[in-house]
């Protein structure tokens, strides 16, 4: 049965701010985000429809708290909570030292990270 850990991902990177350290296991991709300082991901997803992320992800918040911002409400992710975030969301805050791992369809996850990472280079990775 296929596994991941933060320890044994092979993509992602050291962005700075956040370290993201993934690993696709069909149909998903699992994301281990760790933040150092407070992260507003809004212009980074300008140019995605309605300038949200519009890809479902499923996670655990091991540390910190994690904002997403909806049309018409906030929601606020707690260690030691689990979450769904549906379509059209914007990670807004995450508290430094925040870690979370989420897991999100694998196909809309790549579409959504073509258009964005780009505007966030790793520093290494």
């Amino acid at each position: 049965m296929p596994k991941v850990s933060r320890h044994t991902a092979t993509q992602g990177g050291d962005y700075g701010p956040v370290v993201e350290l993934s690993e696709d296991l069909e149909p998903y991709t699992v994301d281990f985000r760790t933040f150092r300082e407070d992260v507003d991901l809004t212009p980074l997803l300008k140019d995605l429809p309605e300038g949200r992320c519009q890809c479902p992800h499923w996670g655990y918040v091991f540390k910190g708290e994690l904002v997403l911002r909806y049309p018409d409400h906030y929601e606020v992710y707690q260690a030691g909570e689990a979450f769904y975030a549906p379509p059209g969301h914007v990670p807004v805050r995450t508290a430094p030292g925040t870690e979370y791992v989420q897991f999100s369809p694998a196909d809309e996850v790549r579409r959504a990270e073509a258009i964005t990472l780009n505007r966030f280079p790793p520093l290494s990775g």
